[in-house]
């Protein structure tokens, strides 16, 4: 078990791509850095990474073992472990890790994630990440031309079913527990060819490892090879109740996330957001753009912090001189 020092200038909590992103840039600034990985990334159930410029198709798992070695080139610390309490100390921060180790922070980044929820289908979970994809941006190109059912589950049902027909013309919407089609709804969809199915799902049928179709309420299968899902995103922010920052609901109604200002400040001092924590939408290249991002802004807020401390050791050295 890794060892901790007493006390950082930043703590991050999140070794996925925000974090890691982060620790990479807070590291190249000479900060003192950790970087807390909790080892469960949200597309630890892909094959690759989508969509990310001159990475294309990485497996998930080794884009993270590049980004730690990365981050552990220009100093910085990254461990296993899960951060379960933050508290106040003085002016910064008392993190505890599960496994008892504890440490202190000037500056606290959080880039835990999120949890994706998904609906009350059975047989579906064990599909995420295969044939049951939510994402058609990092999923759409693979299955393309397939048979692909949108299990409907919140408002945005209508659009994930016309996103879905750019990479298909084979798209049923099974609105299942979505609200009722508006006129203009059931209209774009007719004029898109993507059929509706009203009957909730009972289960997904499963033969030789893959998906063949949806069983429905009342015993009909609908043959489908692919199912997207609309899950709702619930950011991992439990520990920092401590410091009385909660999630909220996010205004979509896609889940629950943590606000932050623009710089990535939160509404408690000197606590820092970036990623899906705050960002639910995020794909890996936006999460590892906003770690940066966060990450230099909170290095000019230490910047300020260490200049106001020289000016006064400064005066006071000024006046003791006189």
């Amino acid at each position: 078990m890794d060892q901790l020092e007493s006390a950082y200038d930043v703590v991050v909590v999140g070794g996925g791509a925000a974090g890691l992103n982060a620790g990479l840039m807070l590291g190249r600034a000479r900060r003192s850095v950790l970087v807390v990985d909790a080892g469960t990334p949200r597309n630890a159930p892909a094959d690759a990474v989508h969509g990310l410029f001159a990475r294309e198709g990485t497996r998930p798992a080794e884009l993270l073992e590049r980004g730690r070695h990365e981050v552990r080139t220009y100093g910085g610390e990254v461990v296993a472990g899960e951060v379960v309490t933050v508290e106040r100390a003085g002016d910064g921060f008392a993190i505890g890790l599960a496994d008892g180790r504890e440490t202190r922070a000037r500056r606290l980044l959080v880039t835990s994630g999120l949890v994706d929820e998904l609906p009350d289908v059975p047989g579906l979970r064990e599909r995420w990440g295969r044939d049951v994809v939510h994402c058609p941006y990092c999923h759409g190109w693979e299955v393309r031309d397939r048979a692909i059912g949108v299990v409907g589950s919140n408002p945005m049902a209508v659009h994930g079913a016309l996103l879905w027909r750019q990479w298909s013309d084979d798209v049923v919407l099974f609105r299942h527990t979505a609200p009722d089609l508006t006129d203009d709804q059931a209209e774009q969809l007719a004029a898109r060819g993507v059929r509706v199915v009203e009957e909730p799902i009972a289960e997904v049928v499963v033969e030789n490892d893959r998906i063949v179709g949806v069983r429905l309420a009342d015993g009909q299968v609908v043959a489908r090879e692919i199912l997207a899902v609309g899950t709702r995103m619930v950011a991992r922010a439990g520990f920092l109740a401590g410091l009385g920052l909660v999630p909220e609901e996010h205004p979509t109604g896609m889940g629950e996330f943590v606000p932050a200002d623009p710089m990535g400040r939160s509404s408690v001092p000197g606590v820092w957001l970036a990623g899906n924590v705050t960002e639910l939408h995020a794909q890996v290249g936006a999460a590892a753009a906003g770690g940066a991002f966060a990450a230099a802004q909170l290095n000019m807020d230490l910047v300020a912090d260490d200049t106001a401390r020289a000016v006064e050791l400064r005066r006071r050295q000024l006046l003791a001189d006189a």
